[in-house]
């Protein structure tokens, strides 16, 4: 479950977990109390991500059907740039151009183009088999 909400909340989510499990342990007395109190929990958690990620998908939704061009090109052109931007980091740092490209800048590059990878290619496999 502390993962469910690390991925909801961030940091805070392990403190929630922790908070709830110390009201949990409180009331609950008999181990089979506690461990339905966790399935129950972890539905919860589970269906609220679910839920964030529909939401997603909706507006990414409504940014393709109601917007103008820019609206509906964001996601290909976020993708398009970054590619080339990782390009021509591997020309620069492969000492093609004589640049100094710290290297907190390539970690945020690699974090941010596996997201927006991710995302979109997951996001438009999803939609693909929702249609279906």
């Amino acid at each position: 479950m502390s993962k469910i909400l690390g991925k909801l909340f961030g940091d805070a989510g392990g403190s929630i977990v922790d908070k709830l499990a110390g009201v949990a342990d409180r009331f609950i007395r008999t181990k089979d109390e506690k461990a339905e109190f966790e399935k129950e929990m972890t539905q919860i958690f589970i269906e609220a991500e679910s839920q964030m990620q529909k939401n997603v998908t909706e507006r990414w939704k409504a940014d393709l059907e109601h917007g103008n061009w820019l609206t509906r090109s964001v996601r290909p052109l976020v993708l398009v740039f970054l590619i080339v931007a990782t390009v021509l980091m591997v020309f620069i740092d492969s000492g093609s151009l004589v640049f100094n490209v710290e290297e907190k800048w390539t970690d945020l590059l690699q974090i941010i183009l596996i997201t927006v990878i991710g995302s979109y290619f997951g996001g438009r496999s999803i939609e693909k088999i929702r249609k279906k």
